[in-house]
């Protein structure tokens, strides 16, 4: 499909095998350079699946999966959802930046990569979701190198690994801002934009400040009562 758009700079080749070899690496980055609402929106629409499994997902978005799984598990906790809910879906954020944050392959325990959904079902979630993240999409670019090199993007995963945990408090209300910090960071991953990896470290910051004040205000009203 991608390499069609290489046809008139292979011609320029005098070794076709030459112009074989840039067509098929041009069409690696033509899909490298997809948008991920584009593969979300294909996905859901191929009628030879039954069902989504996050296993799919993780096999589907190769090199992309640990910013895109990241960013599907933390936009739900960005709603109002019912109580326990942020503790289900923080769980593989914990996994997923961890292992970002050791710059492995992205690994979830069988139990999370086993889930399921019937493709209708994930159809439904992906047209509801696409806008907000087609917008968000209009606003990337790859921006400040030095903010998507390795040592940069294990930073990353070290504050979304800590805003993962912050996630699995029970904390009301306290999931929304870090689970932004976390989709604010795997955008700025996915697209290579070092500004939104900026975003993403000044609400990690906030986040842990409101979060720190939220839990010091617990326990200095708890001391009260005990004493």
């Amino acid at each position: 499909m991608p390499s069609q758009g290489e046809g008139g700079k292979a011609g320029l080749q005098p070794d076709p095998a030459c112009g074989d070899r840039k067509r098929r690496r041009g069409g690696t980055r033509l899909r490298e350079r997809r948008h991920l609402s584009q593969f979300l929106t294909q996905l859901a629409q191929d009628d030879s699946r039954e069902r989504i499994s996050v296993t799919d997902l993780l096999v589907l978005l190769e090199g992309r999966a640990t910013a895109g799984l990241l960013l599907l598990f933390g936009f739900p906790n960005m709603l109002p959802m019912p109580p326990g809910t942020s503790g289900i879906l923080g769980l593989p954020l914990v996994y997923l930046s961890l292992q970002m944050m050791l710059g492995r392959p992205p690994w979830l325990p069988r139990f999370i990569a086993e889930r399921s959904l019937p493709r209708a079902d994930f159809a439904a979630i992906i047209r509801r979701s696409t806008p907000f993240l087609a917008r968000a999409e209009r606003l990337l670019a790859p921006r400040i190198a030095a903010l998507s090199s390795p040592v940069a993007l294990r930073l990353a995963g070290a504050l979304c690994f800590g805003l993962s945990l912050v996630l699995l408090l029970p904390i009301p209300l306290g999931n929304m801002l870090p689970a932004a910090a976390i989709c604010v960071f795997a955008l700025g991953v996915l697209e290579r934009d070092g500004l939104w990896m900026i975003a993403g470290c000044l609400l990690a910051v906030l986040s842990f400040a409101v979060v720190s004040g939220v839990v010091w205000a617990f326990l200095r009203g708890l001391a009260l009562l005990l004493g």
